[in-house]
């Protein structure tokens, strides 16, 4: 039965409303077996009635939608200097969200009792069927956990996942490049698309074939810490990874930070870099658009490789708008093949600091949902 089942919601899941009709017209399975998987459905409370469709003559079609709001999925984004934590609804959008600084470098037990506080303030009510967290670095996707990270001090193969065990629910832990780029394809059925966050640090997360594309250890689409583009007589900058030479190095919001104080100009956040830029301060403008082009070398090559139809960057620096766009289409329009960039867009995010927990939900429901868990969680909730 559940693999009948787990087609029908899934269904839902990606279309929205459908009739009965509909239902049997893109599953192929018998009105009779459609009928005994819709009843089961929403006995579940899974799928609800929303009233009758279009006659055809005869008596109008039911017709049904996932019911977004039978449960609650908690979403926390961790970033390097704050997390964004979100109470979403079954279909992936938030509720309710907040937002915390903290340090990652204060390891995993401090930063995650922080998520919990924040899940205990969000989750009200409402019962909790899957937690997502994102964390900035590379991620064993089956584990639940962080492998190797450059930057995540205390943070290697820690259970992440099973911090949260006294929920009793499905944990997913992905990286926070990848969920953001799940936000961002998703909703406009982008299939072809590379997210790049730009914050403290930076990464990015590549969407292709409507898969996430996370490589054999999970650390597919980290350009933040790849070889930057400079010339071979300049002297390679540190990265706070240990290594020289990083993207990160150069365009991460830590080394504007570096090289604004450098220029006698003292901040102590990403958001003051976004502040100046806005006043137009004239070295943050120059020091952003530059970091702009670094981002635009790093990237140029997967562009010829990959043929993403979208970049979008999202993260704090992002918010610079076209003074970091500027910097990123020079070089990739420069570098990269033209035909890979014919259509290519490239632009920032719409959707602010909620896109890393709403693409976290997203990808907590594709696992609460899978066909190999669907009788269990059909028993769980009946």
């Amino acid at each position: 039965m559940r693999t009948h089942v787990g087609e029908v919601l899934a269904l839902f899941r990606e279309h929205g409303e459908l009739s009965r009709t509909d239902v049997i017209d893109m599953s192929g399975l018998s009105r009779s077996t459609v009928n005994q998987r819709l009843a089961a459905l929403e006995t579940a409370g899974l799928i609800a009635s929303i009233g009758g469709g279009e006659s055809t003559g005869g008596r109008p079609s039911s017709r049904f939608a996932l019911n977004r709001s039978r449960a609650i999925l908690l979403t926390a984004d961790i970033g390097a200097t704050g997390l964004v934590a979100a109470a979403c609804d079954l279909g992936g959008s938030p509720l309710r969200h907040l937002s915390v600084q903290v340090d990652v470098w204060d390891g995993p037990e401090k930063v995650l009792r922080a998520v919990d506080r924040a899940f205990a303030e969000l989750q009200g009510a409402d019962p909790v069927w899957g937690i997502g967290i994102g964390v900035p670095g590379p991620v064993e996707f089956a584990a639940g956990r962080v492998v190797n990270p450059p930057i995540m001090t205390g943070w290697d193969r820690f259970d992440i996942a099973g911090w949260f065990d006294r929920f009793g629910v499905p944990v997913v832990v992905e990286n926070d490049a990848n969920s953001r780029a799940v936000a961002e394809a998703r909703p406009l059925k982008h299939d072809n698309l590379i997210s790049m966050k730009v914050g403290t640090g930076i990464g990015s997360g590549l969407v292709f074939n409507g898969q996430i594309i996370r490589g054999s250890e999970g650390a597919a689409g980290d350009i933040g810490h790849t070889r930057a583009a400079i010339p071979d007589d300049a002297a390679p900058l540190p990265c706070r990874c240990g290594n020289v030479g990083c993207v990160e190095a150069y365009a991460g919001g830590w080394a504007l930070i570096r090289d604004l104080a450098a220029a006698d100009i003292s901040v102590e956040h990403v958001a003051e870099v976004v502040t100046l830029v806005k006043r137009g301060n004239l070295e943050a403008v120059r020091l952003v658009r530059q970091a702009g082009r670094v981002l635009g070398d790093a990237v140029a090559d997967l562009v010829s490789i990959l043929n993403p139809e979208s970049i979008i960057l999202s993260g704090q620096l992002a918010e610079c708008g076209e003074v970091l766009l500027s910097g990123v289409r020079e070089r990739v329009y420069q570098r990269s093949q033209p035909l890979a960039t014919r259509n290519l867009t490239i632009a920032v995010s719409k959707m602010g600091e909620v896109a890393g927990v709403t693409g976290l939900a997203l990808i907590t429901a594709d696992q609460l949902f899978a066909t190999d868990r669907i009788d269990a969680l059909l028993e769980w909730v009946g």
